[in-house]
């Protein structure tokens, strides 16, 4: 019986609890993975950790070059930012770019992640905000969360009225609802991708997992953890 080491970023953690859990009772192989955002787990990594598989954006994976077992990197899903509100509360109208800035400014507090800590999301919406012109409104009445489940929790407890993060991140977290995702002229998408890294002592094992994570049968676990699975 073989452990693979995985790193990877926590956008895709509910899927690949779901699906790591799959390929163990399948195999017999454990699965010991670490989750953290995409500048953090890439930290580690460089710092000396040990992994046998990376799941990470292709920026950072590609960012890594020689670190990585050559044609190794595949994509495996992609995520979508979205709006979390208290369970119960009313939903805000995010039919259109117009109305979910409204909706920000009108809130009584907004939640996401702080850039700082490396997240996709997080600097994704910071960039928004800007180019909305609505950055000092929001980010005077900002709740910023360590990650995506702890925007969520900020929503379900009230500290925030609005969080906004990948959708994926706030399904995981109870007491919250999806008000919906961003409006498409402003929606983001991130790729995940995984790789094999040269240090790997269990390159095969490793591959095989990879595979598990694209093969059709894990299409409906993605999708009901808030991603899309990847394009074949």
């Amino acid at each position: 019986m073989t452990d693979i080491k995985v790193l990877s970023a926590r956008a895709p953690q509910m899927a690949l609890q779901a699906l790591f859990a799959a390929y163990s009772r399948a195999t017999g192989h454990t699965v010991s993975p670490t989750y953290n955002t995409v500048g953090a787990i890439t930290d580690r990594f460089k710092a000396g950790e040990a992994a046998d598989l990376l799941i990470l954006s292709p920026q950072a994976l590609d960012a890594l070059g020689d670190a990585l077992v050559p044609g190794s990197t595949t994509a495996i899903a992609r995520a979508g930012l979205a709006v979390a509100i208290r369970q119960g509360a009313a939903a805000p109208d995010l039919s259109t770019p117009a109305a979910f800035t409204t909706a920000l400014v009108a809130a009584r507090r907004v939640s996401y992640s702080d850039p700082k800590a490396g997240g996709s999301a997080a600097a994704y919406f910071a960039r928004l905000l800007e180019r909305l012109g609505i950055a000092d409104a929001v980010n005077a009445k900002a709740s910023l969360g360590r990650n995506g489940h702890h925007v969520a929790e900020l929503v379900a407890d009230g500290t925030a009225e609005l969080g906004i993060s990948f959708l994926s991140e706030l399904v995981a977290i109870k007491g919250v609802a999806i008000a919906g995702p961003l409006p498409a002229e402003v929606q983001n998408f991130t790729v995940y991708a995984a790789a094999v890294p040269r240090t790997s002592q269990v390159g095969a094992e490793a591959r095989a997992l990879m595979a598990a994570l694209t093969r059709p049968e894990a299409d409906g676990i993605w999708r009901g953890a808030g991603l899309e699975p990847a394009e074949r």
